[in-house]
């Protein structure tokens, strides 16, 4: 494989990261991008689950301890292959070398606070997933991680939302 510019190798398909706070529609966006490109779809949570690469349950967070070094060893390869769609709430741990795109879905809060209350979520998982949106924490993880000519913030408040960012990635 040839090099580019930045030292990242050069692969025949890219692979896109797609971040946000928990309900900002992420694995909608992942699902509706892999199938409008044939990318492959990997959802970071699911992957966790089935492959057991987790260091138990947080019970205060309601959700499993992941155990970063087992994702990154898993998904080597296949990202070496290029043509993934990565979904995950997190991007700080994952190679920089890894994306040629990393895209941070935003929602107005209310709408978040709602879909987030649907899901079950409470209390401090509830409260936390709100404040991380309203400072932008996953925009700014994002930024510092990775070339910032990479990073692009989209809005997804609606369905409407998410034709408009398939299309504008889809184009990209």
């Amino acid at each position: 494989m040839a090099q580019n510019g930045g030292g990242r190798r050069k692969r025949e398909k890219p692979n896109i990261l797609i971040t946000g706070t928990p309900g900002t529609g992420k694995t909608t966006t992942s699902a509706a991008l892999a199938e409008a490109t044939g990318f492959r779809h990997i959802n970071i949570g699911d992957l966790v689950k089935e492959k057991s690469l987790h260091d138990g349950w947080d019970e205060e967070f309601d959700c499993h301890v992941i155990n970063e070094d087992l994702v990154c060893d898993e998904l080597e390869d296949l990202m070496e292959e290029g043509g993934n769609i990565v979904d995950h709430h997190g991007c700080e741990f994952f190679p920089e070398r890894w994306f040629d795109h990393v895209v941070v879905l935003q929602t107005d809060n209310s709408v978040l606070y709602d879909r987030l209350a649907k899901r079950g979520y409470t209390g401090k998982k509830l409260s936390n997933n709100v404040e991380c949106e309203i400072f932008q924490v996953l925009l700014e993880e994002a930024k510092e991680s990775y070339p910032e000519e990479i990073v692009v913030a989209l809005t997804s408040d609606c369905i409407q939302d998410v034709d408009k960012n398939i299309s504008t990635l889809t184009d990209w």
